[in-house]
C-alpha cells in the first residue's frame, strides 16, 4: 500500500468518526443541562483515567492502554447509536449492533490499524485485563458522576432507581475499589436528596 493510499484511508476514519461529537447521550452536562454528547464523554474519561489512575485496582494498569479503550470504545455508536444504560429493550443486540459498527468504522483504517483498533474494542467489551477493568470502572462513574451533580435528571426523567444505578456501579467496584466506596456515598446522597428513587 503507498503512503498516499494509506494516509488517505487514515484521514477518511478521522473525517468518519468526527460524527462521535453527534452521539448525545442522557447525561447532562452539569452547568448548562444540555446532553452530553459522546466525544465530550470520551475526553472526560480520558481526563479521569490521568486524575485517578492511583486509585485502579492492581496490578497498576499501564494509563496509555487505558487511554486507547476510553478513546476507542464509544466510536461504535456512530453507527449503533447510544443505548441508555437502563433501556432493557434497547440493550437487546447492542452487542451485535456495536460488532458490526465496529468491523465498518474500523475497517476504514489500513489493516493493521483496524486490526489494533478491534483489538482494544474487543479488550474493553472483555473487561478481562487490568486496563480495560479500570476503564469500565470510570466509563460506569462518569455518567453517576454527572447524575448526582444535575440533581438526579436523567435517572428521574427514566424512572431509574438506586437499586438499578448501584447494580450498574459494580464494574466500578473491582476497577477501582476506592472509587466504589465514593460512588456509594454518592448515590446515599443522592436518594437522601430526593435526586435518585429508592
Amino acid at each position: 500500500m503507498s503512503n498516499d493510499n494509506r494516509l488517505a484511508q487514515q484521514m477518511r476514519f478521522i473525517l468518519e468518526v468526527d460524527r462521535l461529537k453527534e452521539i448525545f447521550r442522557q447525561s447532562l452536562l452539569t452547568r448548562s443541562r444540555r446532553r452530553e454528547n459522546d466525544a465530550e464523554h470520551s475526553w472526560h474519561l480520558c481526563l479521569m483515567v490521568l486524575v485517578l489512575a492511583e486509585h485502579a485496582s492492581p496490578p497498576a494498569p499501564d494509563p496509555l492502554r487505558v487511554l486507547k479503550l476510553l478513546l476507542i470504545h464509544d466510536l461504535v455508536e456512530i453507527d449503533a447509536g447510544d443505548t441508555f444504560a437502563y433501556d432493557e429493550a434497547g440493550r437487546a443486540g447492542q452487542h451485535d449492533r456495536e460488532a458490526a459498527a465496529a468491523e465498518r468504522l474500523f475497517g476504514l483504517l489500513p489493516s493493521d490499524q483496524a486490526a489494533e483498533f478491534r483489538e482494544l474494542w474487543n479488550e474493553f467489551e472483555a473487561r478481562a485485563t487490568p486496563e480495560a477493568k479500570f476503564a469500565a470502572a470510570l466509563d460506569r462513574l462518569q455518567p453517576m458522576l454527572l447524575n448526582a451533580h444535575t440533581e438526579g435528571a436523567a435517572w428521574r426523567r427514566h424512572g431509574v432507581t438506586h437499586d438499578r444505578v448501584l447494580a450498574r456501579a459494580e464494574h466500578i467496584r473491582e476497577g477501582a475499589p476506592p472509587l466504589w466506596e465514593y460512588t456509594a456515598a454518592m448515590l446515599a446522597e443522592a436518594v437522601a436528596a430526593g435526586h435518585l428513587d429508592r
